[in-house]
C-alpha cells in the first residue's frame, strides 16, 4: 500500500506539475498592485547625504513582505547600484519589526483565490532580490531592530553589515507552517557553527541580538535607545568605503556578554542530537538526551519537532543539508523549486494547512498530510527537490554578471 501511493505521488509530480503551476496564465505574470493603497508607503525611501535608506512601512503586519514590496526594493536597489552619487545602502522597518517574513495570509488568499501565478511571482522575484542583496556591490547596513523573521531576515543577512539591537528577535519558524527555510536560509543557515543550522530551522527557535553577535549571523550591537544616533551619523556620512562605515559602526557598539542559558552554550548537546541523517533519528537522540539529562531544553525541542509537519522537516533537514556545499545561488534556485511545489499542493497542501492553523483560525490544531514520518516516502521528498517541468522554468539568476560577495 504505501509503494503504491508513494508511486502515485511520483506520478502525479511528473504528471501534473506544470499544468498545476501554469494553468492561471489569464493572470498577469506582473504583481497585482491594485489591491494595496500605495506601493510606494509600503517601502519608504529617505535621501541622505551620500547614501539612501530603504524603509519597510506595514508595522500593523510587522512589515511582512508582499509582492509589492518585494518588486518595489528589487527597483530601488537597481537603481541605486547604477548611481555613481550613492555610496552606500541601509535597511530598516519601522514600528516594533525590521520585518516578519512573507505575508503568508496574502499567500494563502492568493492561492485560494485561483491565483498561482502571482504567489509563483512572489517568490522569484523575493529571491531575486536576495541575491541581489549578496552580491550587492555597494555596501550595505541592515539594522535588525525587532522582530526578523523568516524571509525577513532572507532580505537583510547577505549584506555587508548587519546591526543588531536588545530589542531584536531572529527566528526562523515555517516548519511550525507546514513550509521550508527559505530566501537564503538554506545558504545562511548552514554555515552556522556545528549543527546549529539545522537546530534553527527544525525547532523554529529564537535567538537575540546577542546570540546573533556570537554565531556571525549579526556584525554590530548596539542599544536600541542609541539607534537614533548611530543612524544620525551614518546618514551624514560620504563614503563608499567599507572601512568608514564599519569605523562609525564600532564607534557606537555595545559590549555583549552571552546569557550561560543560551542555546550557544549548549552547542555540543546540539552537535550531538542534531548531526543526524534523519528526523527520526534525532527526536531519538532528543529523548536520549532528554532521560539522561532532565533538561528542559531537550523537552521543549523534542515538543517543537512533534508539533510541526513531518513533510516539512524532512525536506528542510534534506535543504540544510545540500546547503552547505552550495553557493547562494544555488540554493536560491533549489529553494524556488521547493516553494512552487509546496503551493502546487501535488505532494501535500501542509502550508495552507499551517497558515490556516496559526494564522487565519488560529486554532493551532493542524491536520498535516502524512501526519507522520513513518508515512512521508522518499518520492514524496524527492518531488520538491527535483527540476521543474518544461512548462515552468527555473528561478533564472544573473550570476554571469555578478560577483557574489558571499562566497
Amino acid at each position: 500500500m504505501q509503494k503504491a501511493k508513494a508511486f502515485e505521488t511520483l506520478r502525479r509530480c511528473v504528471s501534473q506539475r506544470g499544468s498545476s503551476l501554469s494553468h492561471h496564465r489569464a493572470f498577469s505574470a506582473q504583481p497585482n498592485y491594485a489591491q494595496y493603497d500605495d506601493v510606494e508607503d509600503l517601502v519608504t525611501v529617505e535621501g541622505r547625504a551620500k547614501s539612501r535608506a530603504a524603509i519597510l512601512n506595514r508595522p500593523s503586519a510587522l512589515n511582512a513582505l508582499n509582492n509589492a514590496m518585494a518588486a518595489r526594493l528589487k527597483r530601488l536597489y537597481e537603481s541605486w547600484e547604477d548611481n555613481p552619487d550613492i555610496g552606500f545602502v541601509l535597511m530598516k522597518g519601522s514600528g516594533r519589526a525590521f520585518c516578519s517574513g512573507a505575508d503568508a495570509v496574502s499567500l494563502y488568499q492568493l492561492v485560494n483565490e485561483g491565483n498561482v501565478e502571482e504567489c509563483k511571482n512572489f517568490f522569484e522575484t523575493l529571491y531575486k532580490f536576495v541575491y541581489i542583496q549578496g552580491t550587492y556591490l555597494k555596501p550595505h547596513v541592515a539594522i535588525l531592530d525587532g522582530i526578523t523573521m523568516g524571509a525577513g531576515a532572507g532580505i537583510a543577512l547577505p549584506g555587508m553589515f548587519r546591526v543588531v539591537t536588545d530589542k531584536t528577535v531572529f527566528v526562523n519558524p515555517e516548519t511550525q507552517m507546514g513550509f521550508h527555510p527559505d530566501a537564503g536560509a538554506s545558504f545562511y543557515l548552514s554555515r552556522l557553527p556545528g549543527y546549529l543550522g539545522e537546530y534553527l530551522a527544525l525547532t523554529g527557535d529564537k535567538l537575540n541580538g546577542v546570540e546573533m553577535i556570537a554565531c556571525r549571523l549579526a556584525t554590530h550591537y548596539t542599544l536600541n535607545a542609541r539607534l537614533a544616533v548611530v543612524e544620525e551619523r551614518l546618514g551624514k556620512l560620504a563614503t563608499d568605503e567599507p572601512s568608514v562605515i564599519e569605523t562609525s559602526l564600532a564607534q557606537y557598539g555595545d559590549l555583549v556578554y552571552l546569557n550561560k542559558r543560551s542555546i550557544l552554550s549548549k552547542l555540543e548537546v546540539v552537535d550531538r542530537c542534531f548531526s543526524h541523517d534523519t528526523i527520526e533519528e534525532i527526536i531519538d537522540a532528543l529523548e536520549k538526551e532528554a532521560a539522561d539529562s532532565y533538561d528542559e531544553w531537550c523537552t521543549t525541542a523534542l515538543k517543537k519537532l512533534k508539533e510541526a509537519s513531518p513533510l516539512s522537516l524532512i525536506v528542510s533537514l534534506r535543504s540544510i543539508r545540500e546547503g552547505r556545499f552550495q553557493s547562494l545561488d544555488q540554493c536560491l534556485a533549489r529553494e524556488y523549486r521547493i516553494s512552487l511545489n509546496a503551493i502546487s499542493r501535488l505532494v501535500s497542501s501542509d502550508f495552507f494547512e499551517g497558515v490556516r492553523a496559526r494564522l487565519v483560525d488560529k486554532d493551532f490544531a493542524p491536520k498535516w498530510d502524512p501526519p507522520s514520518f513513518k508515512e512521508v516516502s522518499k518520492d514524496m521528498v524527492d518531488c520538491y527537490f527535483s527540476p521543474l517541468s518544461e512548462f515552468e522554468p527555473e528561478l533564472e539568476l544573473p550570476t554571469a554578471s555578478r560577483e557574489p560577495f558571499m562566497q
